[in-house]
C-alpha cells in the first residue's frame, strides 16, 4: 500500500494542489452551488455526491487508459463533450419551465432526491475534460515502484475525496441563504437564474476546448 503514496515532499505537494484545484469554481462547483441555492441543503449534498461518483467514474476512465482514446479521437471526445453540453443546457430548460409554474407543491423543492443524484452524476461523468485532467495531472505524483495504474487510481480516488469535501462545504455555504428564497418572487427569481446558469455551463461546455479540470 505505501508504494502507492508518493514520498512525503512529492505528497504534499499533490495535497495542496489538489485543495487548489478543488475548491476553483468550475462546472461541478457551480452545479453544486446552483442546486443549493434553489433547492437547500441536503439537494446541494446530494449533487456534491453525484458529482464525487461521476468525477470518480472519470478518473478510473483515465487510469484505464480511455483519455489516450479521447487524445487520438476527436469524434469520441466531441461526442462525450456535446452530450454533456446538451444535458446541462436540458437542465436549465427545465429549471425554466418549474419556474413559470404557479404551483408551490411542485416547487423543484419537491424534486426527487435520485432524480437529483442521477443528474449530478451525469454531469459530471459527460464530461470528457475531467478525463483528460486526471490523465494530465496524476502522472506528476507517480513512482516507480508500484503499477502506473493502481497509483493513479489510489492518487485520482484521494483527490475526488478532497473535491467530495470542498463540493460539500460549497454546498453548506451557498444553502445558507436558502430561507431568502422562500418568497415567492425570490424563489422564481431563484429558479431562472440557476436556469440561466445551466444553460451557459451547456454553452460554455460546447464551446470550450479540450483542456480544463474539474
Amino acid at each position: 500500500m505505501s508504494d502507492l503514496i508518493p514520498p512525503w515532499p512529492l505528497f504534499s505537494a499533490f495535497l495542496a494542489a489538489s485543495f487548489v484545484l478543488a475548491i476553483t469554481p468550475g462546472p461541478g462547483v457551480l452545479y453544486v452551488v446552483t442546486r443549493s441555492l434553489v433547492q437547500g441543503r441536503r439537494y446541494g449534498l446530494v449533487s456534491a455526491a453525484a458529482v464525487a461518483l461521476g468525477n470518480f467514474g472519470n478518473m478510473l476512465a483515465a487510469s484505464v487508459g480511455l483519455a489516450a482514446l479521447f487524445a487520438v479521437s476527436s469524434i469520441a471526445f466531441t461526442v462525450v463533450k456535446y452530450a454533456g453540453a446538451l444535458y446541462l443546457i436540458y437542465l436549465g430548460i427545465q429549471m425554466f419551465r418549474h419556474s413559470s409554474e404557479e404551483n408551490p407543491i411542485v416547487a423543484p423543492v419537491a424534486a426527487p432526491l435520485g432524480r437529483i443524484f442521477r443528474d449530478g452524476f451525469i454531469v459530471a461523468l459527460l464530461n470528457p475534460k475531467t478525463t483528460i485532467f486526471f490523465a494530465a495531472f496524476l502522472p506528476q505524483f507517480l513512482g516507480q515502484n508500484a503499477s502506473p495504474m493502481f497509483q493513479s487510481m489510489a492518487l485520482g480516488s484521494l483527490f475526488v475525496a478532497i473535491a467530495a469535501a470542498t463540493d460539500s462545504a460549497y454546498a453548506l455555504a451557498a444553502s445558507a441563504v436558502v430561507p431568502a428564497l422562500r418568497d415567492r418572487g425570490l424563489r422564481r427569481f431563484g429558479q431562472r437564474l440557476g436556469g440561466s446558469v445551466f444553460i451557459g455551463l451547456g454553452v460554455l461546455a460546447a464551446l470550450a476546448g479540450s483542456r480544463g479540470a474539474k
